[in-house]
């Protein structure tokens, strides 16, 4: 299966937060333990909808969500870095999606990616450099 990793606009987030609220939901269930999360999914959908976070999604080729992540951008003197604030999905991380997940930071000015991840997830992308 063949994925493709596309944005969505902050002016459809509403209409796709039915379709990758689950996989948001997952993640930070799976990512961070309730006493030390600093977010929850009605917030994550608060900051995608104000504009404050990126929302990016995982579609095959009948335009079917696989999974989604959600991105904050932190500026300083030498870098502009993308804060991957949540992923989630199945099968959704390979080179070729990560790859494309660079590509469309890279538009938006980020030179470094950082993000929280379970030890098993830091493992596969250092994989992918």
């Amino acid at each position: 299966m063949s994925l493709k990793i596309q944005h969505v606009d902050t002016a459809h987030v509403s209409q796709t937060w039915p379709m990758v609220e689950f996989f948001i939901k997952d993640a930070l269930e799976k990512g961070m333990p309730n006493e030390t999360a600093n977010y929850n999914v009605h917030h994550v959908q608060s900051f995608l909808t104000s504009g404050q976070w990126l929302l990016l999604v995982a579609i095959d080729d009948d335009r079917q969500v696989h999974g989604a992540a959600t991105v904050s951008f932190m500026n300083f003197p030498l870098h502009r870095v993308a804060f991957i604030t949540t992923i989630g999905g199945k099968l959704i991380s390979n080179r070729e999606t990560f790859t494309q997940l660079k590509d469309l930071l890279k538009l938006r000015g980020v030179t470094k990616i950082q993000g929280m991840a379970r030890p098993s997830i830091a493992r596969l992308w250092n994989k992918y450099g």
